[in-house]
Parts: structure tokens; C-alpha cells; sequence
């Protein structure tokens, strides 16, 4: 009788290191490797340091107990400097190595960021704001500025109008997965029909999820299957606030995750500008249905609206403010700017000091822990300083993304692209318009010192007006629509 075995279950290691790897954790042990071997780094230096001040002086002098130790003391030097090297590379390569498995592209547009967040962190941020979590955060951050938020109730018409856009709006996310299945008609159109986008390189997927594949390996080693759990797209319906604040013309987009734990935020202020700004029209009157010589005649007919009915102009510019958010929310950006600002840089500048002040121990223990504690509140200071402006460009490169996806959304949605780029073109960059959140983007305006608007451009390498950089952006990217469908 032949010998039988089963199959050996074979598994790649990659992806288990990666799942391990992507969190904030990673990161943390890598800082902590950083102060244990920092820790030591000194001492290892004035030892080597002395050792071979001893060597040197059995040379020149050739005292007899100094030349009898000297290949001791090389040894010792070698065995200090690999004892050196590990501990300067070990958390060099641990915090790559967790930079690297936290790469990935943003879907749409192929950009590389990092997320170091495991995606059970963002299960339980997502958690956090789902369902009525949302609501309290926004309030709270809208209570910050202002006072408590005035909130426009469900019966008025203008959330009605905001509500039902963002619906039609979100109908058309679905098809970002699936373009090329669903619109192979995209080269069909006419010039004079609403442009359709090519499909995108990198469709709208789950986020990769690589700790799935740990949880796999752990259920085989025990003879288990391990369903799939898919990272699933946080996506529609999404919650929605209208708040009642005529000096605010814009609107801001926050959270991540399922059951209306992302959501936008319009003020009021923004739905008076588009009904005044196509005033002659706004106040048009639904269309009449004929009327018989008896209702005419005892003056029974229909009653005028209540309210302004909003054109089809007026719906377009109120649909590329709220695709703009919307896309920040598809891309996922709060996630990533979290991930940037309140983990990487931190953890960045907090190794960086640590650095600093460990090679600069020798020369600060003569004057006392005051040096010290100094540094390590520099290090504080500037994490701080550092991780702003890290948001600031962070989110003027998101701004340019949300840009192009929102040309998409509202392209399948079925308004016209076209109109969009000529909307940013006549917004202006006041107070009022201002960009990111309610409260950052009038500090960043009306900021008065050159050098803190100037700095960030250079960060980023531009040195145009982010505003106009945008519409160049937008305008080249249905530009290279039109170069695709007149090549295909």
C-alpha cells in the first residue's frame, strides 16, 4: 500500500509581515528600538573613543601593560562597532520596513500615500462615528468656533434640495468600480454631449487588507477555513448637515467608515450665493398644467411655490461643491491625513530628537538635565509645527484629487463636467470660500505673515496660487478625456 500524505499548506510569508507591519504600532516599536538603542549609543562612542586614545598612546610611548592589550582593545573596538551598527540599523529598518507595507495608491488616481492604520484601528474609528457618532463630532468641532451650531430643520426646502443632489450624486459611486463594464460608451459621445471619462487605471476598490491573510494562516494551522472579510468601500448613504450661517460660503466633508460615518457639512451661506447669483431665474415657478375656463374664471389656479425653485444651473454648481466632498470622502483623505499628521511626523521628529540629543549628550551633561529638557521640548514644539504643515500640503495635494475624481462623479451623475471647472474659476479665495474646514481655512487666509503661506507652497514645490493650480489641473484632466476618446 502506497504512503499518502496530505498537501502541506504553503503560505506566503510577505503578506503576513505586511499585516503586521501596517499600524501605528509598528511605527511605535520602531520608536522605542530607536530609544533603547540611543540609549546605549554613547556609551558606546566614549568607550571606543577611549580605547583607542589607549591605542594611540601604546604607539607613541610603547608602555609595555598598553601594547600587551592592545589587539584586546581592536577587538573590543570591532565588537563596540557592530554592537553600533545594529543598534542604529535595527530601527532603521523596521521604521522603512513599516513605511513601505503602509504603501498604497489611492484608487482613481494612482497616487502613493501612506495609511499606517491596521484596518481594525479604522474599524473602531469608524465605529466611533457610525450613526449618531458622526453628528456629536461635527457638533463639536462646529462648537468650537461659533458656539453650538444652528442647524437647519428637515422640513426646510433647502435640505430637502442639498439632500436630494447628494442622493443622485451618490447613485453614480458605484459605477467608479466598474467603468469600463458599465460605460463602454465613454468614446461614443458627441461634443455636445456630457463628456464621459475613460476608465480609470485604478478603479474604485476595498482597501487592501493585508491582515486578512494572517487570519487565514492562523485558522489553517488549526485545520479551519477562514471566510473572506472584505475591507468593504465606506461608502453611501452618507450623513448631511445644512447649517445656518449666512458669512460662510462653502462646505466641508468629515469621518470614514459605514452607516454614516463619513458625511458633509453645507453652510447656508453657500446655497444663498447660487440663488442669488442666477437671481432672475432662481424664483421660477413649476410648470403649469392647462387650466380649464372654470378654474380661470373663479381665479382657481395654481398656487405660486413657496419657496425659490432652483434651476438646472443653480443644482449643477451646488452638485461640484458637494461632489468636491464627496470625493474626499471616497478617496478615504481623512484617514490619510490622520494617519500623517497625527502618527508619521510625530513619530518622525520624535526619533529625530531623541537622535539629536542622544550624540549631543557628551556636551550636555556638563551643563545639567536643563539642556536636555530643553531639547526634548524643542522636539515637542516642533512636532507640533511640523505636522501642520504636513496637513497644509497634504490636503492642498487631496484639494487637486478631489478636483479630478468630482469631475467623474458628477460626469456619471449627469452633469456636465465642463461647468465644474468653470465654477472653481470664478470662486474666490476669501474668508468665506476658503477651503479644508471652517475654522482652519479662515486662519489660513487671513494669516498675515508672506513667509507662512510661502513656505508650504515651497514644501509642495509650487509656488502658483493653490486656487489656480486646481482649475489648471482640472481643466488638463478633461483635456486628457478628450485626447482619449478622440485616440480610441
Amino acid at each position: 500500500r502506497a504512503f499518502h500524505s496530505t498537501r502541506r499548506n504553503e503560505m506566503n510569508p510577505i503578506p503576513i509581515l505586511v499585516g503586521l507591519l501596517k499600524s501605528s504600532t509598528a511605527l511605535e516599536v520602531a520608536r522605542m528600538a530607536a530609544r533603547v538603542g540611543l540609549t546605549f549609543v554613547p556609551v558606546i562612542l566614549l568607550h571606543n573613543m577611549r580605547s583607542k586614545k589607549l591605542i594611540r598612546i601604546a604607539d607613541e610611548h610603547k608602555i609595555p601593560h598598553l601594547v600587551e592589550k592592545k589587539e584586546d582593545m581592536l577587538q573590543s573596538i570591532r565588537r563596540q562597532t557592530i554592537l553600533f551598527h545594529i543598534l542604529i540599523f535595527i530601527p532603521i529598518i523596521i521604521f522603512w520596513a513599516t513605511i513601505i507595507a503602509s504603501l498604497e495608491r489611492t484608487p482613481l488616481t494612482g497616487r502613493w500615500r501612506i495609511i499606517l492604520l491596521s484596518p481594525e484601528e479604522e474599524e473602531d474609528i469608524a465605529a466611533q462615528l457610525a450613526g449618531p457618532g458622526w453628528y456629536r463630532a461635527v457638533g463639536e468641532i462646529l462648537s468650537c468656533t461659533d458656539g453650538p451650531p444652528n442647524i437647519i430643520p428637515p422640513t426646510d426646502w433647502r435640505l430637502q434640495w442639498v439632500r436630494d443632489t447628494l442622493r443622485r450624486l451618490e447613485a453614480a459611486i458605484p459605477v467608479l468600480a466598474r467603468e469600463a463594464e458599465l460605460c463602454p460608451h465613454w468614446m461614443d459621445v458627441g461634443p455636445d454631449d456630457i463628456p464621459l471619462p475613460p476608465p480609470a487605471d485604478y478603479p474604485l476598490r476595498p482597501r487592501p487588507r493585508a491582515s486578512d491573510q494572517l487570519r487565514r494562516f492562523a485558522e489553517m494551522t488549526c485545520a479551519r477555513t477562514c471566510p473572506p472579510a472584505p475591507h468593504v468601500i465606506a461608502g453611501p448613504p452618507y450623513s448631511l448637515l445644512v447649517i445656518d450661517k449666512p458669512d460662510a460660503s462653502n462646505a466641508f466633508s468629515y469621518g470614514f467608515g459605514p452607516d454614516g460615518g463619513g458625511g458633509i457639512v453645507v453652510f447656508s451661506g453657500f446655497l444663498d450665493d447660487v440663488l442669488s447669483r442666477h437671481c432672475g431665474t432662481s424664483t421660477a415657478t413649476e410648470q403649469q398644467e392647462p387650466q380649464s375656463w372654470l378654474a380661470r374664471l373663479f381665479g382657481l389656479g395654481p398656487r405660486a411655490p413657496p419657496h425659490p425653485v432652483p434651476t438646472e444651473q443653480q443644482t449643477a454648481e451646488l452638485a461640484t461643491l458637494l461632489a468636491h466632498e464627496l470625493a474626499h470622502l471616497v478617496l478615504s483623505h481623512h484617514i490619510e491625513t490622520l494617519s500623517s499628521g497625527s502618527i508619521v511626523w510625530p513619530s518622525v521628529l520624535s526619533i529625530v530628537t531623541d537622535a539629536v540629543r542622544a550624540f549631543l549628550f557628551p556636551l550636555t551633561m556638563l551643563f545639567g538635565p536643563f539642556i536636555n529638557d530643553a531639547l526634548a521640548g524643542v522636539g515637542k514644539v516642533g512636532a507640533g509645527e511640523f505636522s501642520q504643515l504636513s496637513e497644509y500640503c497634504t490636503s492642498q495635494k487631496q484639494e487637486v484629487e478631489a478636483d479630478i475624481v468630482s469631475a467623474r462623479i458628477l460626469a456619471h451623475a449627469g452633469f456636465d463636467p465642463r461647468d465644474a471647472a468653470r465654477f472653481w474659476e470664478e470662486r474666490q479665495d476669501t474668508p468665506k470660500t476658503a477651503e479644508c474646514s471652517p475654522g482652519r481655512a479662515e486662519e489660513t487666509v487671513e494669516r498675515p505673515s508672506a513667509l507662512a503661506s510661502l513656505l508650504p507652497r515651497k514644501w509642495m514645490g509650487e509656488t502658483h496660487p493653490v486656487h489656480q493650480v486646481r482649475v489648471e489641473k482640472l481643466r488638463a484632466e478633461l483635456e486628457r478625456w478628450e485626447k482619449e476618446r478622440e485616440a480610441a
